[in-house]
């Protein structure tokens, strides 16, 4: 009968095996042994509660809220479609850093009776408003593009191209605070795309402010902002379409079915292999479970644990459960 270890990793004790403690010390404390160290041990691909990242919200957050403001006043002020828009997408972006904040501290409270796997399912519900929300702004800044495209409004272009510009300075500086290595964690690579992608709209309404100023197109302010709503709903489709596969529980990106089947199928004393089911429990935390069949004798069990522990830590999957079981 299958024995849940303190982690709820269980084996199978096999009849008539019983391991001796004072053989192996660390099977008489499940706690201590490596099989169980290894689930500890934190992975450059899991979910860690950085100190910085409260920081790297804050201050996006407020930075972005008081560019947002000076960007639509200046946009209506002086009458460019494309600065609105772009104070438009960064009040988004505003509202979806509120929303990735508050998933992440979510995400790091302890499970408990009622949400036994914690709470980073929020990372994930948190990328998909985001998704959603830059989807609703790139809709607004299309439509009054289109409206205002074959009008003749007057643009007083110097004091935009100084806003755009300062929306570069801004949204660069606020993707610098969340790091570099955001590949594996999608509510910060999230936050990431809105400010980066932020930082390029704003480049496009700089170059086109510029030009309005030099040649007097005004028309050309209209055009960048149905270019700018295109770019934004392009960056929100792709967006939407990462955070859906990890709502349906998709292998994660950077997991492949068949190494994972490999790892495990290569063990000592495995014969086969199946139920094996990889997902994410958040947007950046992979579990696994899986049923190997092994000969009992041939191997120990807390043993075979470690090594399985190992080999999947070593792909990124540092959440297992693994239920083993003799040939029938």
């Amino acid at each position: 009968m299958a024995q849940p270890n303190d982690h709820g990793h269980s084996h199978h004790q096999s009849p008539g095996h019983h391991p001796n403690p004072a053989e192996n010390p660390s099977q008489g404390n499940g706690a201590s042994h490596p099989a169980v160290a290894i689930q500890r041990q934190p992975h450059h691909r899991q979910h860690q509660h950085r100190s910085g990242s409260a920081r790297a919200f804050r201050w996006s957050v407020i930075l972005n809220s008081g560019l947002s403001a000076l960007q639509l006043g200046i946009g209506f002020g002086f009458g460019s479609l494309a600065l609105i828009g772009d104070a438009v997408h960064n009040l988004g972006d505003v509202a979806g850093l509120l929303l990735g904040w508050g998933a992440e501290r979510l995400s790091s409270r302890a499970p408990n009776e009622r949400f036994t796997y914690g709470f980073g399912r929020s990372t994930q519900l948190a990328s998909l408003a985001n998704a959603v929300l830059i989807l609703m702004a790139s809709a607004v800044v299309l439509m009054e593009g289109i409206k205002r495209l074959g009008a003749s409004t007057e643009i007083i272009s110097t004091p935009v191209a100084w806003a755009a510009a300062a929306g570069i300075v801004v949204n660069l500086f606020s993707a610098r605070l969340f790091g570099h290595d955001n590949s594996h964690d999608l509510n910060r690579r999230a936050a990431v795309i809105h400010l980066l992608g932020d930082a390029a709209v704003s480049g496009a309404v700089l170059v086109s402010a510029i030009v309005v100023g030099i040649t007097h197109w005004y028309w050309l302010d209209a055009a960048t902002g149905i270019a700018v709503g295109l770019a934004v709903a392009w960056s929100g489709w792709g967006l939407l379409r990462d955070a859906m596969q990890v709502a349906l529980d998709a292998v994660p990106p950077g997991i492949e079915m068949a190494a994972v089947d490999q790892a495990l199928r290569h063990l000592p004393g495995v014969l086969d292999v199946h139920h094996l089911h990889v997902w994410g429990m958040s947007t950046s935390q992979i579990a696994l479970t899986a049923h190997v069949v092994r000969r009992p004798l041939e191997v120990d069990d807390m043993a075979l644990l470690h090594q399985a522990k190992v080999r999947l830590a070593e792909i990124g999957i540092a959440h297992s459960t693994i239920q083993l079981e003799p040939p029938s």
